[in-house]
């Protein structure tokens, strides 16, 4: 029997073994995606406790905790304290056989507080004062978390309109040891169908500088707003569609479209459509331009549970996998944007594990001479970024396009505690490659593997994205 989650924790063969610990341990981290806070980076903030730092804003354990029939005000109340959250979750971890969140709460308990005890209802106490009293030293606030990760380049999650004040005060100060970008999330100006558009319009509109009535001066609005980002470093955009479409209008047909949200009237499905297609467009256009990379999600369904949408507000933890196959709209959009040779970098991410094979063809269609795998499945994403779910989109990766040219992992995450993850799919990158060669599927050429390896962990992330480090 193996110790549990020792230094060998999911290599199974001597190859996996060397090429984790001789290559991939080590390699610095680029987290493409997130949405951690900038202005607690700046601030180089200090948690009060590993409640605040775990369960904080982490809508992955709350469902967790919720699933073990846990009552909300134990989970997200203000009335219940850090203890008595941190032992609910405990209570429902030490359940979670599988499930991801056992291993990688594992590793960040390792890694960051040197704790190998598991967690269980009857340890919760004990690693909870532990764990206090490790977060009281000064290298434990956010700063010290990135850098004991390694990490060089944080790319945030920003609205358009955000004056990206905290981005500038680190650039100025330049005392955090990663590189931290905006990544620009136009969501707000997209979602046209979503209450409260006519209102995100003016403040839109103030902070480039445009009074917004017409189509065109949204495009003006956010070509403004295109060029502040790039001074601020930003190469990374993203983009939350429930699905993926093109539907083509005239001017005059926008302008109707745009003239009637402005007025608080509701849009049709296909007004919609029209509306982001043309502004989706314009934006792959700027990117393009400017060499950005254009990242879409797409194929979830987002706040379902509405009785606590109302109680607690979106990005909650009440959200699922959608249907996907949207693979003819896909397409189309694609090919929208190739035709006007406007294609720019693209990473696209599934909701549903469905579209693997799927998107795996359709980026083949694509390719370009602008970056090695110009057009690139995105890393498992949410409900994906489990052990199988990465197998799994690694061997449809592997049987349908270039896997050495993969762009390796990302947290996605609103936890400083989260970068374990990075360490959990190395693991299983270098696990999988090594059971290939071990099968004599690949030759042993641990030179050459070495440095694929390397590259998947950090180096085409580096190449594709342009950042400045």
């Amino acid at each position: 029997m193996k110790k549990f989650m020792d230094e060998d924790f999911l290599l199974e063969t001597e190859t996996a073994k060397r090429l984790f610990h001789d290559y991939a341990e080590d390699m610095p981290i680029i987290d493409y995606h997130c949405h951690i806070s900038p202005q607690e980076i700046a601030e180089d903030h200090m948690f009060r406790s590993i409640t605040e730092a775990w369960l904080g804003g982490d809508h992955y354990k709350w469902r967790l905790i919720r699933s073990n029939g846990t009552p909300e005000e134990k989970i997200t109340g203000e009335a219940s304290s850090d203890l008595e959250k941190f032992v609910e979750y405990a209570k429902a971890l030490s359940k979670a056989v599988g499930n991801p969140l056992y291993h990688w709460s594992h590793l960040e308990l390792q890694r960051y507080f040197g704790c190998t005890t598991p967690l269980s209802e009857k340890t919760a106490q004990q690693i909870f004062d532990f764990c206090n009293e490790k977060l009281k030293q000064p290298d434990m606030g956010v700063q010290g978390l990135i850098k004991k990760s390694n990490v060089k380049v944080i790319c945030t999650t920003d609205d358009p309109a955000d004056d990206l004040k905290w981005h500038k005060k680190l650039q100025e100060e330049q005392s955090c040891s990663a590189k931290v970008y905006p990544a620009m999330r136009p969501d707000k100006a997209l979602n046209i169908d979503k209450p409260g558009f006519a209102e995100y319009m003016a403040v839109l509109g103030q902070a480039a500088g445009v009074s917004i009535w017409t189509m065109q001066d949204i495009r003006t609005a956010m070509g403004n707003r295109i060029a502040f980002f790039e001074t601020m470093g930003c190469r990374a955009t993203d983009h939350a569609l429930e699905y993926v479409f093109c539907r083509e209008a005239d001017e005059k047909t926008l302008d109707a479209i745009v003239d009637k949200a402005l007025r608080h009237e509701s849009v049709s499905i296909e007004e919609m459509e029209a509306y982001k297609t043309a502004l989706l467009t314009y934006l792959a256009g700027e990117y393009a331009k400017r060499g950005w990379v254009m990242q879409i999600h797409y194929a979830t369904l987002r706040d379902n549970n509405t009785q606590m949408f109302k109680k607690l507000g979106p990005d909650t933890g009440f959200d699922c996998i959608a249907e996907g196959n949207c693979g003819k709209g896909l397409v189309a959009f694609l090919d929208h944007l190739n035709e006007r040779g406007i294609l720019p970098r693209t990473v696209l991410y599934s909701g549903t594990p469905a579209d693997n094979t799927m998107i795996g063809t359709i980026i083949g269609s694509f390719q370009g001479t602008e970056a090695c795998g110009k057009i690139q499945q995105g890393a498992p994403w949410w409900f994906n970024d489990t052990k199988q779910g990465m197998i799994d989109q690694m061997t449809s990766i592997a049987n349908l396009s270039v896997f050495g040219n993969i762009l390796g992992m990302l947290t996605d995450s609103r936890s400083f505690l989260s970068y374990a993850r990075h360490e959990y799919y190395r693991r299983i990158l270098c696990n999988w490659i090594g059971n290939l060669v071990e099968n004599g599927e690949y030759p042993a050429d641990m030179e050459f593997l070495g440095q694929l390896v390397q590259n998947i962990c950090f180096n085409n992330a580096a190449a594709y994205f342009q950042f400045k480090m």
